[in-house]
């Protein structure tokens, strides 16, 4: 790699509906230089994940959305080319919010070095990083799941869901996953241990689902939303909690929603069942990141916790792969070897 050139995807337009790779430019500019109290990097690897859809749009969110010409939003493991901070040292590895980009600057205080790194380091990036907190705060703090419980996860093969299912099974409830096609089902039940998983796909999907929830369900840990809500909403038990991090079946519509206006009957559902119905944003737990590194690390070790990783060669390939992302192309935590 050219130390001297910084390659870099901008955003180049707004998407209307599915992103298209000329939503997307990739740029060559002069590497920047370090200033007091900061670090040169070279991204290694750079993570893509769904809300990065949400980020290309202009409309009100918990974060401001990326602007026209400006580097994609991303988190990254990076190594320290040069450093002008003390607790910084040429080769160290960290995690930075990167960006999709090859070299960038940071203050120190963005960093959290990686020491020692896990093996492989993309587990920053995964199971011990964003994704896996986002499953073990919203499902432990929201979601409480107690022995002999159903918990649901739609999304079961990939990092989030997959991490789901496997902490609902070590608090002793029974896991329910969701999913697109019979290999990724049979990943999440014969390899992560699931209770079983339901192919999404099936034409009589909401039929198995309820035949796998026979108790019906007692948390649904929501981040796809679209068909696979309607199918669980009418199998929730009275105090079911639903935490919400996300919608994925939803991030690529455009225009207003049609169809049946569903608002009313889940209202009332959620006054009559009792229902516990909360989005949450992941860094709303950030006093539980100790507490999650010390477990999840140890569940990681032990085997009692379990993770894949989908690779992407190449900055240049990322726009496809987040594109393929926000259909279910990806099979595991996905990944870009920059």
């Amino acid at each position: 790699m050219n130390e001297n050139i910084n390659r870099r995807i901008v955003l180049a337009a707004r998407p209307q509906g599915r992103p298209t790779l000329d939503d997307f430019r990739l740029e060559e500019v002069a590497a920047p230089a370090p200033g007091e109290g900061e670090v040169l990097l070279k991204v290694e690897w750079l993570s893509l994940d769904p809300y990065m859809r949400g980020r290309m749009d202009a409309r009100k969110s918990y974060a401001k959305p990326i602007g026209i010409g400006e580097v994609m939003e991303g988190g990254g493991v990076a190594r320290v080319l040069a450093s002008r901070h003390p607790g910084f040292a040429p080769g160290d590895l960290v995690l930075a919010r990167t960006g999709w980009q090859t070299l960038l600057v940071a203050g120190g205080e963005t960093l959290r070095k990686l020491d020692p790194a896990p093996d492989p380091p993309t587990l920053a990036l995964g199971v011990l990083g964003m994704p896996g907190f986002t499953a073990y705060a919203g499902l432990l703090t929201i979601g409480q799941p107690k022995p002999g419980e159903t918990v649901v996860v739609a999304a079961a093969s990939g990092p989030v869901g997959s991490a789901v299912g496997q902490i609902a099974r070590i608090k002793g409830a029974r896991a329910v996953g969701v999913a697109g096609g019979p290999a990724k089902c049979a990943y999440v039940r014969d390899e992560l241990g699931f209770d079983a998983c339901i192919d999404h796909k099936a034409a009589d999907f909401p039929e198995q689902l309820k035949a796998a929830c026979p108790g019906g369900i007692d948390v649904y840990f929501e981040n796809v939303g679209g068909a696979v809500w309607d199918a669980v909403f009418p199998l929730l038990n009275t105090y079911a909690r639903v935490p919400v991090c996300g919608l994925v079946a939803q991030y690529n519509a455009a225009g207003t929603a049609t169809g049946i206006d569903r608002l009313p009957a889940t209202m009332r559902d959620i006054l009559t069942k009792s229902l516990t119905v909360r989005g949450f944003i992941q860094l709303e737990f950030s006093a539980q990141l100790p507490e999650f590194q010390r477990e999840m690390g140890e569940w990681v070790r032990t085997g009692k916790v379990r993770w894949r990783e989908d690779v992407v060669e190449g900055l240049e390939n990322a726009p496809a792969a987040l594109i393929g992302l926000l259909e279910g192309a990806n099979f595991g935590k996905l990944v870009v070897r920059v």
